[in-house]
């Protein structure tokens, strides 16, 4: 077992769209954080990323205390390798996971970029191809994400297929670009946002205090991403295969 460190400090990782990412916060502050924006790279890198963090941590004399994970919806094969990743990390140091829900993630990435207003509607939207997102209804209160609806896969063919608050509300994230056009006159768009791993500090440490998350290796064996839909395989476009 390790020694506690005086000071609480989680790993983050987030590897729910195109973007990969992983960061290391104390008390809820980051102070480390890797990032890439390139497609495809997520298996490749996120070890790297980790590697770096661990080596941060060694130089700061802490000790790790938890992984939160960035834990969907999104693509399957990102939240495959991410959860893949923290598992492992958690097993390896006797740590306890967080999950946390990528469309929260996203509600604390636009609130690092942009000056959001008390009681403001957020509707984070995850692409989940076609006119399909992934998308929940929070609403800003005390510094907090409140959800004012369920997380659900929404097909955009109408307005009422999204879930509005009362108020100003805006839709951000990978998936919301292709409803602009549509959803404009009700919500405020806001572009180039993106799940990042260095918005989870502050939303894991406090998901860990309210919950008194405790380490159990049958947790972490058994836990699976949250994918809200089943995985289809596509076809093959190479000929000769099936």
């Amino acid at each position: 077992m390790h020694a506690k460190s005086a000071k609480m400090t989680i790993i983050a990782i987030e590897t729910s769209t195109s973007v990969c990412s992983a960061a290391l916060s104390v008390d809820g502050n980051t102070v480390a954080s890797r990032v890439n924006c390139e497609d495809g790279n997520h298996a490749r890198l996120l070890p790297v990323f980790i590697h770096d963090l661990l080596e941060e941590l060694c130089e700061r004399s802490l000790t790790l205390d938890a992984v939160a994970l960035s834990e969907g919806p999104g693509s399957y094969t990102g939240l495959r390798i991410g959860t893949s990743l923290a598992k492992g990390l958690c097993y390896g140091l006797s740590v306890p996971l967080i999950p946390v829900k990528t469309t929260e993630v996203l509600c604390a990435s636009l609130a690092e970029k942009v000056n959001l207003q008390e009681g403001d509607y957020l509707l984070p939207m995850i692409d989940a191809r076609r006119m399909e997102v992934y998308t929940a209804l929070y609403q800003l209160k005390n510094d907090t994400f409140i959800p004012r609806s369920d997380v659900t896969a929404c097909v955009i063919d109408s307005e009422n297929a999204v879930p509005f608050g009362d108020g100003k509300n805006y839709f951000f994230g990978d998936g919301a670009a292709k409803c602009k056009d549509l959803l404009s006159e009700r919500a405020g768009f806001i572009g180039d946002i993106y799940p990042d791993a260095s918005a989870m500090g502050a939303l894991a440490l406090r998901y860990l205090q309210k919950n008194n998350i405790r380490h159990t290796t049958a947790d972490i064996a058994y836990y699976e991403p949250f994918y809200l839909k089943e995985f289809v395989a596509a076809h093959s476009h190479v000929k000769g295969l099936l």
